[in-house]
């Protein structure tokens, strides 16, 4: 006997046919929740524990260069008489009487140096110099070269050859020569400039620190520039950006709206991972007599003064050394795990 085709029918029943209630709607999203790329980005970095180890590591160290010396007893330039060249954890006569007469005496965590000045406050200093450097720097060169890297591929034809050009010169100058010459150039100006009211800083910095920040201003956006300009090659072609341009959208709002704006988890990273390079330029030229000014202290400075008394007070020579290794480790480690997390390419 044929089984009939249409017996399905028989089976049905009206309610079938209502509609879907929410609950039944709802059994069948399978998309997860929509997210932004701030949000993607930060969930994915969350993710990457080499990089949240390295960000709490950079955190404390900040804390330890711009908090903790607000409280600390000692200052940096304080040279405390008969406490030359301590160890660490180690007192000096003076201070063995006061403790043994019932008065609080704060400890030299590091020792001191041998002007008697407690070095855990200087290598706190000397840290917060390097800090300040590498962020400055690294905000100038993200400035400059991001600018200019857009300008020249967006504008394109002679303008990019021309700007491309121009970096292609930049790159053959020395760095640490045009340090020095305008290390001796800017000298007496600046001894001028630093009388006037309001540029009593100048002294405090000295004239060698104020060259590295133009050298970075003249010399390192080159990178950055590079980067740029190849992010807006490829963006710039897009079909917002004809749209905008249909809409009668500026040159430079379009650059600052939406190419720029679509490359900066790049912009991020390569600003990240410029920190470190540019802290290791300041104390490479602390380290040759080139960085900040007498008193201040510099990690490279640090390492420096402590060369001659290597095989006496290794530790005034391995502590700076071991503070900027750690910094500079942090911020690469750091921007590595900036690239995995806020670049497209890698999302999986």
């Amino acid at each position: 006997m044929e089984k009939n085709p249409l017996s399905f029918q028989l089976k049905l029943n009206p309610d079938d046919f209502l509609p879907a209630t929410d609950e039944e709607k709802e059994g069948l999203v399978v998309m997860r929740d929509s997210v932004s790329f701030w949000k993607d980005g930060f969930r994915r970095l969350r993710k990457n524990k080499v990089a949240m180890v390295c960000l709490f590591i950079i955190i404390i160290v900040m804390i330890f260069a711009f908090i903790v010396p607000a409280f600390y007893p000692y200052s940096y330039e304080q040279q405390i008489q008969g406490a030359n060249n301590l160890a660490p954890m180690q007192y000096s006569a003076k201070e063995m009487e006061q403790i043994a007469a019932g008065e609080k005496v704060f400890p030299h965590f590091f020792g001191t140096d041998k002007m008697g000045r407690d070095y855990a406050i200087r290598v706190m200093m000397g840290s917060r110099i390097s800090l300040l450097v590498g962020i400055i720097a690294a905000a100038i060169i993200l400035v400059i070269g991001s600018i200019f890297g857009s300008i020249a591929a967006f504008a394109g034809g002679w303008v990019d050859l021309i700007m491309m050009r121009i970096v292609d010169i930049i790159y053959t100058i020395p760095d640490v020569l045009l340090i020095v010459l305008l290390s001796f150039a800017l000298k007496a100006p600046l001894k001028v400039l630093a009388q006037a009211p309001g540029f009593g800083w100048i002294s405090v910095v000295g004239e060698n620190l104020i060259s590295i920040f133009i050298v970075f201003a003249l010399l390192y956006w080159v990178g950055m520039a590079r980067m740029v300009r190849s992010q807006i090659l490829m963006l710039k072609e897009s079909e917002y950006v004809t749209a905008a341009r249909a809409l009668g959208a500026s040159s430079a709002r379009i650059i600052k709206k939406h190419l720029l704006t679509n490359c900066i988890g790049t912009l991020i990273v390569t600003t990240t991972l410029q920190i470190p390079s540019s802290i290791f330029t300041e104390s490479f030229l602390s380290f040759l007599g080139l960085g900040v000014a007498v008193p201040m202290p510099s990690l490279g400075s640090l390492a420096s003064d402590a060369i001659n008394g290597l095989n006496t007070y290794p530790y005034l020579l391995f502590i700076p050394a071991a503070v900027i290794s750690l910094i500079i480790l942090s911020f690469n480690l750091l921007g590595d795990g900036l690239r995995d997390a806020f670049d497209p390419k890698l999302k999986n």
